[in-house]
């Protein structure tokens, strides 16, 4: 693959983590769009160069995009925990989908940018049961998912003969990251975790393979990608949290506490088995960490205070 001079915005969190390294050891010039002294010291940490700047501000943007043949965008703000359930919580996170495409779009627009790679979530999906799913299976839009869609639809739209604009659609991530950690901890402290129906099916990533996947994205061609390790059994995935925190497993939510917790737990209740089938078949790309087990969670054991 030739060098590409790439920038991201949301390289400094959990998947611009993952990616900033796979990408300088592919041998690409990288450079990560941060908004705070924080970022840009941890993005510089990952040997990338920081460039001022924000989403949500077209100006910096396409300051930032001058002379990039692609632009990443995997721009979140994610509330971890109990912290979701708190009013404007997902204010911000709700922007950066929508605004915060849009300004990536206009900006590489601007800049001749050829290539723009979104980062998406699969569970946009519509419930499926035990159905297999890929690209071609409706989408379900709620108040929770219409951002998602908003921003996938402004990538496609940017696609062309000339352009490219790939969206990628992770599933849920699970390794070393602070979700991980906050369901670990409330595993051990005998809270449930499981939400769904226990025969229901969880497309999931490990956060080993986020990197990988963005890498494989800069040769994919325009389209829309599932992108994920093989679907589990919802029962899998809480026994296996269960496993590594060495506590009995817990019955599922009930219908009274998922109703008290709203609209945005409703897509994660879904059952989505996720085939990830048509992006190897376009890029060559497969999970390492093809199929969940307690060991996916032996990082965030090791840095969850709760199990020191």
């Amino acid at each position: 693959m030739a060098v590409v001079r790439t920038v991201l915005t949301g390289g400094s969190g959990v998947i611009g983590r993952a990616t900033v390294p796979a990408l300088r050891e592919a041998g690409h010039e990288v450079l990560v769009v941060t908004r705070s002294p924080r970022a840009a010291e941890i993005v510089r940490g990952l040997g990338a160069e920081a460039l001022s700047g924000d989403v949500l501000d077209l100006d910096s943007l396409s300051a930032a995009y001058e002379g990039a043949d692609a632009v990443v965008n995997l721009a979140t703000k994610v509330p971890v925990g109990n912290r979701a359930l708190v009013p404007g919580a997902w204010r911000r996170h709700d922007h950066l989908r929508t605004r915060g495409v849009a300004n990536v779009v206009e900006a590489a627009r601007l800049a001749g940018v050829r290539r723009v790679v979104q980062e998406s979530v699969s569970f946009v999906y519509a419930d499926q049961g035990d159905d297999w799913v890929d690209e071609l299976r409706p989408v379900d839009i709620t108040s929770t998912t219409e951002p998602v869609a908003v921003g996938e639809t402004q990538i496609q739209d940017y696609a062309c003969g000339s352009r490219v604009g790939v969206v990628l659609r992770f599933g849920t991530i699970v390794g070393d990251d602070p979700q991980t950690r906050y369901w670990l901890r409330a595993t051990e402290r005998g809270r449930r975790i499981g939400i769904g129906h226990p025969s229901g099916w969880a497309h999931l990533i490990h956060t080993d393979d986020l990197g990988g996947a963005v890498l494989a994205s800069l040769h994919a061609p325009s389209g829309v990608y599932n992108v994920g390790a093989e679907p589990a059994q919802r029962h899998e995935l809480v026994q296996g949290y269960a496993d590594a925190a060495r506590v009995e497993s817990r019955p599922f939510l009930g219908p009274v506490a998922r109703w008290a917790i709203g609209p945005r737990l409703e897509p994660l209740a879904r059952s989505l088995r996720v085939s990830s089938d048509h992006f190897a078949a376009q890029t060559g790309w497969r999970a390492t960490r093809p199929k969940f087990e307690s060991s996916w969670l032996d990082a965030a054991m090791n840095r969850c205070p709760a199990t020191s």
